[in-house]
């Protein structure tokens, strides 16, 4: 069946969400601790999601989310020589929290957003958060005008991996999930979106997917597992 539409993941796969995030902590606090904490920050992020979903709870504020998640970080003991420094950028609105809304795309995504919209194929966002997060980043991220439509958890009512959110986003633009192909770095959104039946490519980001196993990841993408991001997006979403 002929592809044509292309549904990307965001942070991760096509933002370096780190590169904001770690600019964002205290310049007085060592740069792997900064990592350290972004990263584990993320999981803690991605922990909160995924027990509202598994609880049924509706999409929260993504702003919550970060706030929330950057609490139990900080309450976590191997952060606690980083407790005096932190904390006080912790609240709701602070430029801290902002950072998530406010980073770079990888340098091999535009290039190839603008390879496979030559190719006659329709780009769109899928990923959980806000729309006003996902427009945004576009903004910050240099990215406006490569994708035909954002698809937020907050427009969808579902965070993925419901089922629904594959299934909803490409019946709204009119084509069947088999005629669509889902791009990310995180392995259970694939793992979610083929059980629906979309194509999926995996494109592999260090930030990402740190609890994976690689080797069992690349299996369950043979041949469609990406190692140096974007740059063979195009030709490996032909082969389909």
């Amino acid at each position: 069946m002929t592809i044509r539409a292309v549904f990307f993941d965001f942070m991760g796969t096509c933002l370096d969400w780190h590169a904001s995030v770690v600019v964002a902590l205290p310049a007085t606090v060592a740069d792997n601790q900064r990592s350290m904490f972004a990263l584990r920050w993320r999981q803690n992020s991605f922990s909160r999601i995924s027990a509202r979903h598994s609880t049924g709870g509706a999409p929260e504020n993504t702003d919550t989310t970060f706030y929330e998640s950057c609490l139990t970080t900080i309450a976590e003991r191997e952060f606690g020589s980083l407790v005096e420094a932190i904390s006080p950028l912790i609240h709701p609105d602070s430029a801290l929290i902002g950072a998530w809304h406010h980073m770079p795309a990888w340098p091999d995504v535009s290039p190839a957003l603008q390879a496979l919209c030559n190719a006659g194929l329709e780009l769109f966002v899928l990923a959980n958060g806000t729309t006003r997060l996902q427009l945004d980043l576009v903004r910050a991220a240099g990215l406006q005008g490569k994708y035909d439509m954002l698809f937020s958890s907050q427009l969808l009512g579902v965070y993925k991996p419901s089922p629904e959110a594959y299934l909803k986003a490409p019946d709204l633009v009119g084509c069947k999930a088999e005629e669509a192909v889902m791009v990310a770095c995180h392995a259970y959104d694939l793992r979610a979106a083929r059980e629906v039946g979309m194509r999926t490519v995996y494109v592999r980001r260090w930030t990402d997917d740190v609890n994976e196993d690689m080797g069992t990841v690349k299996s369950e993408n043979e041949g469609l597992f990406l190692e140096n991001g974007f740059a063979d997006l195009l030709a490996t979403i032909q082969r389909l």
